[in-house]
């Protein structure tokens, strides 16, 4: 049974940090891809970063300089620390495991999702 549990999200003020954690189980981790996504209520899911098994990554423009994606085999967790964080930040924060090759940033690409953590930054 795959399960990635996020957390880690809470409230932040504008300019402030936090650290997501995405903790994997049921899969070989190290073989696998893990990306990070966001969705505000009404608007599509979007993707923030993704890291691959060689820890190749990738970032939304979005977040270039801002956020950084990294990976824990040991522990099968990877993280996103994000800092400078801005109000647009604010959005319940997914994280999922690629089963499909090819654009890291596709929603498609990906097959296995947890149940988000929601990140709010105040201005």
């Amino acid at each position: 049974d795959v399960q990635l549990q996020a957390s880690g999200g809470g409230l932040v003020q504008a300019g402030g940090s936090l650290r997501l954690s995405c903790e994997v189980s049921g899969l070989s981790f190290d073989d696998y891809a893990i990306g990070w996504f966001r969705q505000v209520p009404g608007k599509r899911r979007e993707a923030v970063a993704c890291i691959d098994k060689e820890s190749s990554t990738y970032y939304d423009d979005s977040v270039k300089g801002r956020f950084t994606i990294s990976r824990d085999n040991a522990k099968n967790t990877v993280y996103l620390q994000m800092d400078s964080l801005k109000p647009e930040d604010t959005a319940i924060y997914y994280c999922a495991a690629r089963t499909k090759s090819g654009d890291p940033e596709r929603i498609q690409n990906y097959g296995y999702w947890g149940p988000g953590t929601q990140v709010t930054v105040s201005s």
